[in-house]
């Protein structure tokens, strides 16, 4: 027989996939089967395992995947047959999770099982909206409170009267269809029709919505701003605080939608800035990098490095491309002495420090033209040097130091494609709404036109942010507008461009 496996009963967190522990995302690596729910932030997903199952036991209103029942007998049979199950929970697996009766039918099925606390919603969703549930001369206690069995005394599985009658802090999940009864019922118990309260709405997400009103008017709040569950009420003084405490939701991008072209590989910084602002980034890559078909030409230049004073990188693309192929020939970066090593931008130095190599020149401007100008500048006249680039890239480097006196070879270390499957990735971008449209090359323009099949009018309807005056000029010949071009033309001064449009407008 297989030797039993361990199921991990993990909280996930309420929203935002940081918030997961660090012991928790630990299980999530190393599962064989992941069974994950509704309210499990997504993104977590992408941490599992590649050949892990993934098995959904989402439950909304109306709407179960596996019943209660079935999820725990699940547990336990994937267990029985030796495999590792992380049970990837929302919040926290025994604050309204079920967490306990998927633990006690593990317990009966003698099978070993772990839990990992999460972060609950109760709390989670009410200090991502600046509003703390204990508070020094406010609230000394907080009482966590179900509102998806909400009934009327005597029926009722809560004590409301108690709870109306603790002066502290009240949280209500899962009460989304009830708010209104929930209200009135501790209206009828004792609290003031005119306390605080508040509903946030997916909380610590970056779709979180919350409204603030008074127990007698906050379900006319709710109804108003169209706030469906999951919602989480605060109800208490503590919600006076918001004004001075909200840190999150306030972010010069917070619920902006913004798509991002770039490349996959290449899409990290970009997201993560933008979503450090409080963006939506909704990755759609209009380019991908290959490999080029025949590296005859690439092995010949890495094999003869010895032979030019100076070696260019246009871009990180570049970088990586050209040390698959040298790690292919047996090769590593010691192939660089002798060589003077230039690159256009910071991302082309960071890359080339990642595969052991520091560059000995880089541009003020982070383009061709900044380098070209950088060795113009520097007094130094380069008697031969080889640029590696894209197959569709500019001359604009190779030409620049002709001029300068050096014998260039050009060679492509990489191809750049259309990245054809994220086309109804685009289209549904677009129809589902976007703000703001970021461009980093003169390939994303030409490609998400073309993913659009011609159409421009989508662009045009949002802010368009492109990285340097060149990908600009790109996009203006194309009938798109232009609303931002950064400074300094690097990931950091896009995503600082954007920030001061929408904190000046």
């Amino acid at each position: 027989m297989a030797e039993i496996g361990t199921v991990y009963l993990v909280g996930a967190g309420p929203g935002d996939p940081g918030l997961i522990t660090v012991r928790g995302l630990n299980a999530l690596h190393r599962a064989d089967v992941v069974v994950y729910d509704r309210l499990a932030p997504a993104e977590l997903l992408d941490n599992t395992r590649d050949d892990a199952e993934l098995i959904s036991a989402a439950k909304a209103p109306g709407s179960v995947s596996l019943s209660q029942s079935e999820i725990n007998d699940l547990l336990v049979t994937r267990a029985l047959l030796g495999q590792n199950v992380c049970r990837l929970k929302g919040g926290d697996p025994f604050i309204f999770g079920r967490g306990g009766e998927e633990a006690i039918a593990l317990a009966n099925a003698g099978v070993p099982f772990v839990v990992i606390p999460g972060i609950t919603s109760a709390i989670g969703a009410a200090s991502y909206a600046g509003i703390p549930v204990t508070h020094r001369g406010i609230a000394s206690s907080v009482t966590v409170v179900t509102g998806s069995e909400f009934e009327k005394p005597p029926q009722a599985s809560a004590n409301w009267q108690a709870i109306a009658n603790t002066n502290g802090t009240i949280v209500v999940l899962m009460g989304a269809s009830r708010i209104s009864e929930i209200a009135s019922e501790l209206i009828m118990c004792g609290r003031s029709p005119n306390e605080p309260t508040a509903a946030i709405h997916r909380g610590t997400s970056t779709a979180q919505q919350t409204v603030v009103g008074t127990l007698s008017d906050i379900d006319s709040k709710i109804n108003l701003a169209g706030l469906g569950a999951p919602i989480a009420m605060i109800v208490g003084d503590v919600v006076n605080l918001r004004d001075t405490v909200r840190w999150f939701d306030n972010r010069p991008l917070f619920g902006k939608r913004v798509l991002v072209t770039r490349a996959r590989s290449q899409a990290s910084r970009l997201a993560s800035g933008l979503t450090a602002l409080g963006a939506i980034v909704v990755e759609c890559p209009a380019i991908k990098s290959v490999a080029v078909k025949n590296t005859d030409d690439l092995d010949a230049s890495l094999c003869g490095l010895s032979k030019y004073e100076w070696v260019a990188f246009a871009s990180p693309n570049g970088v990586n491309q050209v040390f698959k192929r040298l790690n292919a020939l047996g090769m590593d970066a010691r192939s660089f002495h002798g060589c003077n090593v230039a690159a256009v931008g910071p991302a082309t130095v960071d890359a080339l420090k990642q595969h052991g190599v520091v560059a000995d020149l880089t541009p003020d401007t982070y383009t061709a033209e900044g380098l070209v100008d950088k060795f113009r500048s520097a007094g130094l006249a380069p008697k031969s040097a080889l640029v590696f680039k894209s197959d569709i890239g500019r001359e604009t480097l190779p030409e620049g130091l002709r001029r300068l006196g050096a014998e260039v070879t050009e060679v492509a270390a990489y191809r750049t494609v259309l990245a054809e499957d994220s086309a109804d990735v685009a289209v549904r971008a677009f129809e589902d709404g976007i703000d703001i449209v970021t461009f980093t090359s003169s390939s994303t323009v030409k490609n998400l036109r073309q993913l659009l099949g011609g159409n421009v009018t989508p662009i045009n309807n949002c802010v368009v942010a492109c990285m340097g005056p060149i990908t600009a000029s790109t996009a203006q010949s194309f009938g798109l507008r232009v609303d931002i071009i950064p400074e300094e033309q690097s990931i950091s001064g896009l995503v600082s461009a954007i920030e001061n449009h929408f904190c000046d407008s």
